[in-house]
């Protein structure tokens, strides 16, 4: 089953994440900033996450997601993440690009999942990347 884990980063974290799962999935990790019309077609499987600016996705994020249609997603099992500062209050980017990607006939696989950020910079806290290749592995396991 052809995969891809698609992210926007803008300070790296959310592309450590991102290579994480892509190894575990064993398959490509690419940029919003890189994504190709080809690389979307015959997917299987679609992982997207973005760093959460101001309350939802990057504006990376957002403009790749609006330039999708429901024939490159039809039937496309997908999972979302998100990058975030721990809060008691914080946006949610994972959630608004499942939304958007469902109204667009992908089904979820697995239930979106945040990664946490040591303040607006980072870097991750411990253990962040062991919890990214475990939902990683929680997905392949789906696939079997």
């Amino acid at each position: 089953m052809k995969s891809l884990v698609i992210f926007d980063s803008n300070l790296g974290n959310t592309k450590i994440i991102a290579e994480t799962i892509a190894n575990v999935l064993e398959t490509r990790a690419i940029s919003v900033s890189d994504i190709k019309q080809q690389d979307l077609e015959n997917l299987g499987l679609i992982v997207v996450g973005s760093p959460i600016i101001a309350w939802k996705p990057s504006e990376k994020m957002n403009k790749f997601l609006s330039g999708l249609n429901a024939e490159q997603l039809k039937n496309v099992l997908m999972a979302t993440f998100d990058t975030r500062v721990k809060l008691f209050i914080h946006g949610d980017a994972m959630k608004k690009i499942a939304d958007v990607l469902t109204g667009l006939g992908a089904k979820i696989i697995i239930e979106s999942k945040a990664f946490y950020v040591k303040g607006s910079d980072g870097p991750l806290f411990d253990g962040e990347v062991i919890k990214a290749k475990n939902w990683a592995t929680e997905i392949k396991q789906k696939l079997n």
